[in-house]
């Protein structure tokens, strides 16, 4: 009984936590949107938010996660999706349909995603982080696209990463004409845009 009190209690606090560190990262956001990322402090952020900067570093080591965060959750997610696709499916289609994960439907996501946008577009340190982000996904990625090709192991590894960071470009490209069209276009959409573009 005793460990499922404090079994209950530890998750009440890891949902607080996380109701909090959401909260703290969706005002820290709206200031980038609004006043510059670089020109934003932790200082400004933990001012406006009644907190000290020593807090916020407790839900962020740095700046850059609020808006670039942790790609490894969403990461294995596309690689699970990429995974799950019928063995005998083009690769191009495979790795189109491994971002359908990469939903942004409510409003909530829209706000929060054109913000996201908006900042790490305007902003160099950030565009270097995304680039990280995609060498972890390509790195998630590589195995499964290696295995559905045929040749010597150098050549497919070679083929795999050069097919990999296209459909990456591909997702870049998308989210961004999303964020130049303010979320007229779903992103699902522009991704099938792109894609066949590189396939014609």
């Amino acid at each position: 009984m005793t460990n499922v009190k404090s079994e209950a209690k530890s998750g009440l606090r890891d949902l607080t936590r996380a109701s909090v560190r959401a909260h703290v990262a969706e005002q820290a956001l709206q200031m980038f949107d609004e006043n510059g990322f670089d020109a934003t402090t932790v200082d400004d952020i933990a001012g406006a938010l009644g907190i000290s900067a020593r807090s916020f570093f407790r839900y962020f080591p740095a700046k850059e996660d609020v808006v670039i965060g942790d790609p490894a959750p969403i990461g294995m997610r596309v690689r699970d999706a990429a995974m799950a696709r019928p063995a005998d499916e083009p690769i191009w289609t495979v790795l189109r349909r491994a971002f359908d994960p990469i939903e942004i439907a409510t409003p909530e996501e829209v706000t929060r995603g054109l913000r996201t946008m908006r900042v790490m577009m305007s902003t160099a340190s950030l565009r270097a982080r995304n680039l990280e982000k995609h060498i972890a996904w390509a790195a998630l990625l590589e195995p499964v696209i290696f295995e559905r090709l045929a040749g010597p192991e150098d050549t497919r590894r070679f083929r795999a990463q050069t097919l990999i960071h296209s459909a990456l470009s591909c997702l870049d490209v998308a989210l961004a004409e999303w964020t130049r069209r303010e979320a007229a276009t779903s992103v699902q959409d522009l991704l099938d845009e792109a894609f066949a573009t590189l396939n014609c």
